[in-house]
């Protein structure tokens, strides 16, 4: 299974007043994890907006497992479960560096959409990386 590990530390002002991570927070460090993820492909958000893709969220869950406080180094392990027609799901670990622990789990679907957010057939726009994220998707085992 393919995935990828960006990360972030807690900043203050991403805490509350108990110095614990709000819990908000987590999307934008899926977000974080997805664009490495797409780095580690060798392309980027910005690669794929230029060629007229845009990639909203459709969904989005997050369990809650730990608290992250403020300062911990998290990493945030990102994979492609699902890739199907115009869809895109990525789930999540985030990790506290220090000692491994999941914090929380999660995950986004996206929707293939062009600059008129109109569902876009990926497949067909761009077969080079739909091959390449194909080939990444999580298979059971």
């Amino acid at each position: 299974m393919y995935k990828s590990e960006g990360f972030v530390r807690v900043r203050y002002e991403e805490t509350d007043q108990m110095g614990v991570g709000y819990n908000g927070n987590y999307f934008t460090w899926f977000e974080v994890g997805r664009n490495e993820f797409f780095r580690s492909l060798g392309y980027t958000y910005k690669d794929l907006e230029q060629s007229g893709v845009i990639l909203p969220v459709i969904e989005a869950n997050c369990k809650y497992i730990h608290a992250a406080k403020y300062d911990d180094e998290l990493g945030i392990e990102t994979r492609i479960s699902m890739l199907k027609g115009v869809r895109l799901k990525f789930e999540y670990n985030v990790i506290r560096k220090a000692d491994r622990v999941i914090l929380a789990k999660g995950f986004t679907t996206h929707a293939f959409v062009n600059r008129d957010l109109k569902p876009l057939n990926f497949k067909k726009a761009n077969p080079e990386i739909w091959n390449l994220l194909n080939d990444k998707v999580a298979k059971v085992e």
